[in-house]
């Protein structure tokens, strides 16, 4: 059923709609959630099995229904499913991968990746059935060639990158955040427009068998929260 449009100034609003649930409901979902959330972890090891198309758009609509700055929306989701596009990510990845294991990265922070057991070969750019590059869309060009700006565009990506990985791990799916820099190499390779910049590239699909995960724990509720 539509909603009623109701106008305030020139600008059309609708009734909110989300329905209101007893705090019993509030906490067992909030429980549930949470629980299934912290099972998510990030993996280096994926199976090639096919994921339906399907998954992949409406994980994609999930993340664009998070908030942003003046309703901007300043992201492009590019989806690489082609084995050529994903042979030329993972070569050009490496290349910047090799060169900051090998020269950028300081020694203090070699050592806090080693317990993850990371080196400069991507395998899993190639393997994995779905890479989803994120790009932040730093202003929009109109038809006219001009420049309208869009507002705090690396935190409306942030959160929109958030809404993904959860809605991939809802789907059933594993993800990594895989930050190559420079990334340049991305826009080069996707053919994208001068007002988008690579944020985030982030290989999606199924574990494989065998895959293994660091025996990591999280900070504990007390260690990230200040109550007033």
């Amino acid at each position: 059923m539509d909603s009623k449009i109701i106008m305030r100034g020139n600008h059309p609003f609708i009734a909110h709609q989300q329905p209101t649930i007893s705090p019993e409901s509030s906490k067992q979902r909030s429980t549930d959630f949470f629980n299934s959330m912290n099972s998510r972890r990030s993996v280096r090891e994926f199976s090639n099995q096919p994921v339906p198309k399907e998954v992949i758009e409406n994980i994609i609509k999930t993340a664009s229904t998070a908030p942003s700055g003046a309703h901007k929306q300043p992201w492009t989701f590019c989806v690489v499913s082609d084995p050529l596009v994903k042979q030329k990510i993972r070569e050009a990845a490496e290349v910047e991968e090799k060169e900051s294991y090998e020269n950028r990265m300081s020694e203090e922070w070699l050592q806090d990746l080693a317990p993850l057991q990371t080196d400069w070969n991507k395998p899993f750019l190639e393997v994995a059935p779905y890479l989803i590059v994120v790009f932040k869309r730093a202003y929009e060009l109109t038809s006219q060639a001009s420049k309208k700006n869009n507002y705090y565009v690396n935190e409306w990506v942030g959160i929109a990158c958030g809404f993904l990985l959860s809605a991939i791990h809802h789907a059933g799916l594993v993800a990594l955040t895989h930050t190559p820099s420079p990334m340049n190499f991305l826009t080069k390779i996707l053919n994208r427009p001068e007002n988008e910049r690579p944020f985030l590239l982030i290989p999606v699909g199924y574990p494989a068998k065998d895959a293994l995960v660091p025996d990591l724990k999280r900070k504990t509720l007390d260690e990230v929260t200040v109550w007033f």
